[in-house]
């Protein structure tokens, strides 16, 4: 990590979730657990974030293959149109005083935004936070890209993709090992 002075930067690029859009992951739980008359702690001790879950935020298996292995992982047997609703559940409004550091941050330099996420979750905050997500010059979803963070190769298609040196970026996410990765290559 190095440290910036006034003017040492050209371009902000903000992670979404929990940088941008609060995430409460107990609501897709507590949905599913809703739909398929079960605990709530029961599926929490059997989800994981696995391959296929990664696959998914790559864009390189459907919504309908992910739900599926969803069922198979959690023994529930909700509907896609079920996993749909506790997966898009999650989003719990803005984060504290987001709403008003991105537009006077975007008075002074551009912003970007990188974002593990998948296509369902992009069609909901697409629509949802719209006015917020138009502080942004661009954003860069892991599932339209196919690379996700924290690996090299997805920042380095950001950053040529922003125009700016990596080094010249102030990268803001809520996983330090987002960050750290970030720091080796810039």
């Amino acid at each position: 990590m190095t440290s910036l002075s006034p003017g040492s930067a050209d371009a902000l690029l903000f992670d979404l979730g929990r940088v941008v859009l609060a995430i409460d992951f107990s609501r897709a739980i507590a949905c599913w657990a809703g739909h398929a008359g079960c605990a709530p702690e029961a599926i929490v001790a059997r989800y994981v974030r696995d391959e296929a879950y990664q696959l998914h935020e790559m864009g390189k298996i459907s919504d309908e293959a992910y739900f599926e292995s969803l069922r198979a992982s959690l023994g529930i047997g909700i509907s896609d149109a079920q996993f749909l609703e506790g997966w898009n559940a999650i989003f719990a409004g803005a984060m504290p005083d987001i709403t008003e550091l991105l537009p006077r941050a975007a008075r002074h330099m551009p912003l970007y935004a990188f974002s593990n996420t998948n296509r369902p979750h992009v069609e909901y905050f697409s629509k949802e936070y719209a006015e917020l997500l138009g502080h942004f010059r661009d954003i860069y979803l892991s599932s339209s890209i196919g690379l996700r963070k924290p690996d090299a190769e997805a920042f380095d298609h950001v950053v040529r993709e922003i125009g700016v040196p990596a080094e010249r970026i102030v990268f803001f996410d809520d996983l330090a090992e987002n960050v750290e990765a970030r720091g080796r290559e810039g």
